[in-house]
C-alpha cells in the first residue's frame, strides 16, 4: 500500500517532488484506486479504456482534452481550468493536452495504463506507465 503510515500528504511538495511531463506518480490508494498526480504540457496520445472510466481534476493551470465519438467521425474539445473536474467514459477514445502546462490528479482503479489499450503510437515524451511511486 502507499501511504502505509497514513500521514497527511501535500499535493504541492508531491508535485514539487519530480519534473517529467506525462509521467503519473501515485500519491496514495483508496479501495482498488490510485489516485495519481501528474504535470503535463503539450499533447498526449489518441487513447482509450475499455473498463473504466478516467476522472481529471486540474490543480492548476488548463487542460483541454479532445473526445471522439464511437465512429471517429466527431470531435469536441473539453477545456478544464483550474478546480475543474471531467470524467471520460470508458471506451471513449480521447486525447488530453495543454499548451501551457497544468498539474493534475487522477482517479484510476490500479494497474491502469497511461496509454489505456488501444493507443497511438507512443513517443518518447509520454511514459506509458500505470504509474510510479512517490519519491
Amino acid at each position: 500500500m502507499i501511504n502505509e503510515r497514513n500521514e497527511p500528504i501535500s499535493l504541492q511538495a508531491a508535485l514539487d517532488s519530480f519534473d517529467r511531463l506525462w509521467s503519473p506518480r501515485i500519491v496514495t490508494q483508496v479501495n482498488d484506486y490510485d489516485v495519481r498526480i501528474a504535470k503535463v504540457g503539450g499533447e498526449h496520445i489518441w487513447h482509450s479504456h475499455a473498463d473504466t472510466d478516467e476522472f481529471f481534476m486540474v490543480l492548476e493551470g488548463e487542460l483541454s482534452i479532445a473526445l471522439r465519438d464511437a465512429e471517429g467521425e466527431d470531435e469536441r474539445v473539453v477545456v478544464l481550468p483550474r478546480g475543474a473536474v471531467f470524467v471520460v467514459p470508458r471506451g471513449v477514445e480521447h486525447k488530453p493536452f495543454s499548451p501551457a502546462g497544468a498539474s493534475l490528479l487522477m482517479f484510476e482503479p490500479t494497474g491502469t495504463s497511461t496509454v489505456g489499450e488501444q493507443h497511438d503510437p507512443v513517443p518518447g515524451h509520454i511514459d506509458a506507465t500505470t504509474g510510479h511511486r512517490l519519491g
